[in-house]
């Protein structure tokens, strides 16, 4: 299990890193790329990457409190006249950190445009750490040609996994060498979603837990096309997110998958 930290000041990062480390984390992860306004506002996120000497001061910090390994991620740099991730990355593996993973855009990108593997390279020629590439890996084959482009270590998975899980394996699977597993029938996907949906209802508690379900029972309902097209997938996830009782959030769902599974057996 690995704890990923957002901060602003060498302070913080290094009580966060206190706090997760005694809470039984593995390793740290410090937040040198979050895009959002309201991160980068407060100056934290992505907006460490203005300032090399401050963010090798929060690196050190956080190293310093914790025994277990540190990484810290990133963007390319703030924007196209900022490109300074190579920098940044050399001074946080000159503090101790262990591992960089570097998303293929500048933070005034947002999440515009395409990811650049092929610029990750020259972070890989700068340390000597591993380096993992991110950034609009959504397949086995996205993952194929990231490293290639890269030369990373590895690479890692952000928005495409949401509403498709599986896909994580099918990437190691891949990077691997081996056969890239089918995607899962639609009874198992149902399967496993009842199950989150159930396992969110018992961690925040019932009222909580409907609401942090949403993005994710949305994030399903959008990848799988199978439950209908846009429009009634829309319908449904419009309907899904407006229920306050867990009952009729797993009827819904279970209805909406019941044509699916049918036909399949």
């Amino acid at each position: 299990m690995i704890v990923q930290i957002a901060g602003r000041e060498p302070y913080w990062f290094a009580e966060g890193a206190r706090i997760a480390t005694a809470s039984g984390a593995e390793a740290i992860d410090l937040n040198f790329g979050c895009p959002a306004k309201k991160v980068t506002g407060g100056a934290g996120g992505a907006a460490l990457m203005r300032d090399v000497d401050h963010a090798k001061r929060c690196v050190a910090a956080a190293v310093n409190a914790t025994d277990k390994p540190l990484s810290v991620k990133m963007r390319l740099g703030w924007d196209e006249d900022n490109l300074n991730a190579s920098q940044i990355a050399k001074a946080a593996e000159d503090e101790g950190a262990t591992r960089v993973t570097i998303h293929g855009r500048t933070r005034n990108q947002f999440y515009t445009g395409s990811a650049n593997w092929s610029a990750i390279r020259s972070i890989k020629d700068a340390v000597s750490a591993p380096v993992v590439a991110n950034g609009d890996i959504c397949s086995p084959d996205d993952a194929s040609e990231a490293l290639q482009q890269s030369g990373a270590d590895g690479v890692m998975i952000g928005r495409a996994a949401l509403g498709r899980p599986w896909l994580v394996a099918q990437v190691a699977d891949r990077v691997r060498g081996d056969d890239v597993r089918a995607e899962p029938s639609p009874e198992s996907v149902l399967t496993a979603v009842l199950r989150f949906y159930e396992e969110s209802l018992e961690f925040y508690g019932r009222e909580l837990g409907v609401r942090m379900a949403r993005k994710h029972l949305s994030a399903f309902i959008d990848k799988l096309e199978y439950l209908g097209d846009a429009a009634s997938r829309r319908s449904l996830r419009a309907r899904i997110c407006t229920m306050d009782d867990p009952a009729a959030v797993v009827r819904a769902l279970c209805d909406s998958f019941l044509p699916v599974t049918r036909a399949a057996s």
